[in-house]
Formats: structure tokens, sequence, C-alpha cells
């Protein structure tokens, strides 16, 4: 048995640590590294600063998430959070709070998925530095540091009347991949492993939205540079967030149903797919991949409305009023 074949409460702290670090790669902006009580970065202007906690139950299960999956989801959602800043993304922080008959190498494969995903979503952008401790309930809880690089954050708070509502990245496929999870994968309401074979190519695709979602983080920084007047990560979903916005706006974000794609309602009220919302002058020219959804309306109503009419429904995710531990 090698020590990848181990469980986490037959290793030390220390041996963890290393395995851990020997699979993320430094950051570019690293001074000091992981090793000493915290690390030292070297940044060009304003840091961003985000943070988001994973924990089993409410936000994955075992039985369907891989360590691979799962160290990639735990970094995209943030360096979404940070790209909605309109801020380059430079380093990560990772707790883990992990079970002691939790496999090492499912840890490993944790440290893998935070690597991958940053090398694709924001290169130059690594793990350098975090804890580790024990715990009955698998829990990861990701900082992520960014780079403004000399440019005013943008945020949810900028919105203007006339100003137009786009977004860039996918919208509607996680949730569709959360029902297939729910509605396919279980036995005896408990999580049962997914098996790709007997799903559609639709299907499996929903499912990767859901397990490794691929925001668009590469546009936060053309965004800022294109002037966007706000900005934000769509992680609850687009009613809920849009609602978000308009209230620390202060005005009336009107959506247009037919601009949301073939599946209006799913984008509407689906969540996890870390797209980027953006408002822009009327006359903006639109960075790449950005399409316009919608426009900013008069001042004072603090809502959102649907072709001008207000949508049945809060929509979206909440986790303290959503989250039902009852469904296994």
């Amino acid at each position: 048995m090698t020590e990848s074949d181990a469980l986490i409460g037959e290793l030390g702290e220390s041996d963890i640590l290393r395995r851990i670090l020997a699979l993320t790669p430094a950051a570019e902006g690293t001074v000091i590294g992981p090793g000493d009580d915290a690390a030292v970065l070297r940044f060009g202007g304003d840091v961003v600063a985000t943070t988001d906690t994973l924990v089993h139950g409410p936000d994955f299960r075992l039985a369907w998430t891989g360590g691979r999956d799962l160290g990639w989801k735990a970094a995209a959602v943030n360096l979404a959070d940070v790209a909605a800043m309109g801020a380059r993304p430079t380093a990560l922080l990772v707790a883990l709070a992990v079970p002691n008959d939790l496999p090492v190498s499912y840890v490993e494969d944790m440290a893998r998925g935070l690597a991958e995903a940053c090398a694709a979503l924001a290169p130059g952008c690594a793990v350098v530095g975090g804890d580790l401790t024990v715990s009955d309930v698998l829990t990861v809880a990701v900082t992520a540091l960014g780079d403004l690089e000399g440019r005013p954050a943008v945020l949810r708070s900028g919105a203007r009347p006339g100003d137009v509502v786009a977004l860039v990245g996918d919208q509607g496929a996680a949730a569709r991949g959360l029902a297939v999870l729910f509605d396919r994968f279980r036995a005896d309401g408990r999580p049962v492993p997914v098996d790709d074979a007997v799903l559609t190519d639709a299907e499996r695709a929903d499912v990767v939205a859901q397990l490794r979602p691929s925001p668009p983080v590469a546009a936060g920084v053309p965004a800022a540079e294109a002037g966007a007047h706000a900005m934000m990560d769509v992680s609850d979903g687009l009613l809920l967030d849009a609602r978000r916005m308009a209230k620390a706006s202060g005005v009336t974000i009107d959506l247009e149903r037919a601009l949301l794609g073939p599946d209006p309602e799913g984008a509407l009220t689906g969540g996890e797919d870390h797209p980027l919302l953006a408002c822009f002058a009327a006359d903006a020219r639109l960075p790449e991949g950005f399409r316009v959804i919608g426009r900013v309306l008069g001042a004072g109503s603090e809502a959102v409305t649907v072709d001008g009419a207000p949508h049945d429904g809060r929509g979206g995710w909440d986790p303290y009023q959503d989250w039902d531990d009852t469904r296994g």
C-alpha cells in the first residue's frame, strides 16, 4: 500500500501538507511561499480579496464529486468573484477540514484540481498557503486574492439608467446538471456514483457544468477596461443576483426573455454556472463574449423585471431557505 492509499488519520499534518504542496505550483507574485507563518506576495495595485466555503452536504456530495472536481470547483467559484471586481486573480489560500477516514488520494486529487483550475482559468494564479485541520464534515474554504493593476474596482452598485445589461458565460446548465444528479443518481434517498454510460451527451455536459464549472474568469479585466459601470458573478441565479445588483445600484433592471438563449427559465433561475453580469454605457463596445440581455431603467424601484413585468417566484439559491438535508 502506498501513502496515497492511506487514510488521512494515518498520516500526520506535515506529511499531508507536503503532499498537497508538491502538487500546487507557485504563483507569479510569490515572494515567500508556503512554509512560514504567512505568504508574502507582490502586487502592482490595490488587492481584491474574497472567500467561499464548500461544505459536504449543501454544496457537494462525495458520491458524485471526485477530489479533482472538488478542487477545481473550489478554485473556480472564487476566481469568478475576483474577476467580477475587474481584477486579475493572483493567489489562493486554501483551508481544509478533513475527516480522518478520507483517503489521502482524495486530498491529493483536490490539490491537482486546484492547480488545474488555476492553470486553465487564471494562469499565474496558484495556491500560496492555507490551513489543515480535522473535522467530521469535509469542508473546503478558499480565499482568493486579485490585483486591480491600478484600475478602480468594478462594483455591483454602479449600474446607471440607460445602461445595457450584458452577460458572458453559460447560464442554466449547472442547475440542469444538479437536477440530473438528484433525479438519476440516488438510491433509497442517498447519492450513488454517477454512471456516465446512461447519460446523453447533453446530460453529461450539464453534469460537468455542475461538478466542474468553467466561469469566464478572463473576461473580468477586459470588462473593466471597457468601462463596465457594474459587474458581479452570477452564482445564485440570474434573477436573484440581478436583484442584488439592482438594489445596490438603486435602479430597475429589465431582462429580455428572448435574449436568454434556448432555456430562458433555466437561465433566469439556475445557479452555479458563474457567468459575469455587467452593465455598460449604451454606446460602449462590449468586450468579446459579452451579449446584451437587458437594460437598466429608471432609478428608485430596486427591482428586476422580465420583458417589463414582474417574474413569478424568487428564483435562485439561498442556502438558508433552500437547503434540505432530507434530500440525502
